[in-house]
């Protein structure tokens, strides 16, 4: 598991598979999200602009982040 750090929160889903390199562009990760293909939590979501909080956990193909409020 990926610790990720973010300064303020909330912050939108996309933003975090975009700006941590696991898509190339946000309207990727908008795609992908919609598609089901990311769950937060343990359950699938498909809401693009998800608000994203200090503690949630996100898993993307083989990737598992872990958000941490700094």
């Amino acid at each position: 598991m990926r610790i990720i750090e973010i300064t303020r929160e909330p912050v939108e889903l996309y933003k975090i598979l975009k700006f941590e390199g696991l898509v190339t562009t946000g309207g990727e990760a908008k795609l992908l999200i919609g598609d089901g293909q990311v769950s937060v939590n343990g359950e699938i979501e498909t809401r693009r602009r998800r608000k994203m909080l200090n503690g949630d956990i996100i898993e993307f193909r083989s990737e598992t982040l872990q958000l941490q409020l700094v």
